[in-house]
């Protein structure tokens, strides 16, 4: 029996390597696989377009369709192909390939491949680096035709420290479209690199005032060609967040001032992205591989491939989304790599935030760290540290935020401190800290020290924050209120507390990032937030109109003392290493929490020239009760925040005497 079995397999052998024979030169592939484990792979950097202006090379991942043809096009939309050629296919890697002599520069392409004698309609290349008008055509072109004159000559603001990070995140088109923003290029790439720009008091808007505010990162919602806006209407009133990912390497059209020259959008990219550099801001990019907004082209592709299903063949959501990318699967992996390598490389990206990263493999999200760290070593990543859903990823392999510290120099969002400050985000009508609810006091001490381990905090299994420390490192959360998720945080407050005077929600939106920016972990701010920017209370604004999600820099001006207020915060915090401390060890040192009996007073000292601050103690008091509160000082102490201004010159020295800390208010001291 043994015998016939050998005898057996050894012609299924014979049989298959002359299948391979058959198809090595051939432009048919018809080899069929066990299983996506047995499929070949192909761990080169060079699939989707070669260009040279002699030559262009295109490779195509697709193991498991039978024919793959391209077909050629002058314009990124309507008229006849020009040209449809086969792709040869190599069953060792599973990789179609075309050699085209001549320059291809400015050439239009689409796939189309043939799986059980149908072919597929046409689509474009998933690692196309450039695309037509709303994306369905790929781009063949000359990337240094790209390049603004001065591109070489980029440089990276200089960053001293992980701990240094001030992220500020905003949207294209919110961030300039309204007349008040006195830009151009309203809407636009080229809006965000305009200087001098002013608002109706002639008060700095756009690039010049993030210049004012201090802050290190800007992070962008999607720039990438996402699929709800249709660029040939752009006269029609049009919005998105831009979380519904069409083509990954390429960049959204509706951001240039001409979505139907695919080389337009790559240029004026560029330009801002020059700009901001020069202005030593650093540039984040909003990354969205955990789902797609159709599942059309991987699953022509490579059907099934690239996204997750359960056991009975039921597709996985764990995105909500309709789908799930399987990152864990290696050329799935693979792409993501080659995209953020890609990104890094042509367009100088300083960061990436990860949208539902926990929706990733812990192995997958460590590779990405490794392989960005060895190109710039001071790329800064962080995600969402959750999914939206159940995954057939095991909750041990997912980069979740409780296994942060099996993931390498990627931070996570810290939803404790964001729903200890305001008020749980599902319950707009729940109060946080900063509005007078007595229960998160822990919660806020736990987002102080920046979800770490230390031997004040009461750690509580059975508590939905602060269960126990699941950070290593300060630098591997994200402190925050609001983001572009859920209620702006002036409408959040205003909603949860009906009755408050428009003074006190002021005192209230201080206090509360104030938190976030004395905290240890990495401050994150929602654009406008220090205007009041509000959304008339809407809270899934993803494609609601401008008249909801635009900025009006006109609040600038009506708010000149918030703005004023943040700005000295800001400053606080980048001029005092003692309030951005690097190590878990360092914070179990240097910082030590007051034992006052009040739920809504949090008091802590950051002691002994902490972080190598040239303040030998400071003093920080945070008071969410709507009653003001006394508390006891002994020695010298001058007050730089007195809950109303911040001075780092000093305010007042108080000597041995009560500290007073006024209704929802930050006072912050010092001894030198």
């Amino acid at each position: 029996m043994f015998g016939s079995a050998k005898k057996f397999h050894f012609i299924i052998g014979l049989l298959l390597t002359a299948n391979l024979a058959m198809s090595q030169n051939s432009k048919i592939n018809t080899i069929q696989y066990a299983s996506f484990d047995a499929y070949p792979v192909y761990l080169k950097d060079d699939l989707g377009v070669n260009y040279t202006s002699n030559k262009t090379t295109i490779k195509l991942w697709s193991p498991n369709v039978e024919e793959t043809k391209i077909n050629f096009y002058k314009q990124g939309n309507g008229g006849e192909a020009t040209a449809t050629k086969s792709l040869d296919y190599d069953p060792k890697t599973g990789v179609w390939q075309i050699v085209l002599d001549g320059n291809y520069h400015n050439t239009y392409y689409t796939f189309q491949v043939k799986s059980n004698e149908n072919w597929s309609k046409e689509m474009p290349d998933p690692y196309a680096k450039g695309v037509g008008v709303n994306g369905n055509r790929g781009l063949i072109f000359d990337p240094k035709q790209t390049n603004p004159s001065n591109w070489k000559t980029d440089k990276q603001p200089p960053l001293k420290s992980v701990s240094d990070i001030i992220l500020y995140e905003a949207h294209v088109r919110d961030f300039s479209i309204d007349p008040s923003s006195g830009v151009r290029n309203k809407g636009k790439f080229l809006g965000i690199a305009e200087k001098n720009t002013k608002n109706t008091f002639g008060e700095a808007t756009g690039l010049d005032h993030l210049k004012e505010l201090g802050i290190t990162h800007l992070h962008l919602l999607p720039v990438f060609d996402y699929k709800s806006i249709d660029e040939t209407s752009l006269d029609k009133n049009q919005y998105n967040w831009g979380y519904d990912p069409q083509n990954y390497n390429s960049l959204e059209g509706s951001y240039s001032t001409n979505p139907f020259d695919g080389l337009v959008r790559m240029k004026e990219y560029k330009q801002m992205v020059l700009a901001l550099h020069e202005a030593k801001i650093r540039l984040v990019m909003d990354v969205v591989y955990n789902h797609t907004s159709s599942t059309d082209i991987f699953d022509q592709l490579v059907p099934g491939y690239y996204y997750r299903s359960w056991p009975d063949g039921k597709r996985s959501d764990a995105t909500a989304c309709g789908n799930e990318f399987a990152s864990d699967r290696i050329m799935a992996r693979q792409f993501m790599l080659e995209s953020l390598k890609y990104w890094v490389k042509e367009y100088h990206i300083d960061g990436f935030r990860f949208d539902l990263m926990a929706v990733h493999d812990i192995e997958t999200m460590n590779a990405i760290s490794a392989t960005l760290k060895e190109i710039n070593p001071s790329i800064f990543l962080y995600g969402e540290g959750w999914t939206a859903g159940d995954s057939p990823l095991p909750i041990e392999k997912r980069a979740l935020k409780n296994n942060v510290k099996k993931l390498n120099d990627i931070a996570v969002f810290s939803d404790d401190i964001r729903d200890g400050v305001k008020g749980h985000w599902s319950n707009v009508t729940e109060k946080g800290f900063a509005s007078g609810n007595p229960n998160y006091k822990e919660v806020i001490q736990f987002g102080i020290v920046a979800s770490t381990n230390h031997p004040q905090i009461k750690y509580d299994s059975k508590r939905s924050y602060g269960q126990f420390p699941y950070a290593d490192s300060p630098t591997k959360v994200i402190g925050y209120v609001s983001c572009h998720d859920n209620n702006t945080l002036y409408d959040k407050l205003k909603i949860a507390n009906p009755k408050a005077t428009e003074k006190e929600l002021i005192q209230m939106d201080k206090l509360a990032n104030t938190i976030v920016l004395t905290s240890q972990s990495i401050p994150f701010l929602h654009m406008g937030e220090e205007m009041k920017r509000t959304k008339m209370g809407v809270e899934n604004s993803y494609k609601s109109p401008d008249s909801i999600n635009k900025i009006n820099w006109n609040w600038k001006h009506e708010n000149k003392e918030l703005v004023q207020y943040y700005k000295n915060l800001i400053a606080l915090r980048n001029n005092h290493p003692a309030f951005k401390m690097t190590s878990e060890k360092m914070i179990q040192e240097h910082l030590e929490f007051l034992e006052i009996d009040s739920p809504l007073l949090v008091a802590y000292t950051l002691k002994n020239y902490a972080n190598g601050d040239k303040w030998k103690n400071i003093r920080v008091y945070f008071n969410g009760d709507e009653k003001e509160a006394q508390q006891p000082l002994d020695g010298t102490w001058k007050i730089v925040c007195n809950g109303e201004i911040i001075n780092q010159n000093g305010i007042e020295i108080i000597k041995n005497q009560s500290v007073r800390i006024p209704s929802r208010s930050a006072v912050i001291l010092y001894q030198e």
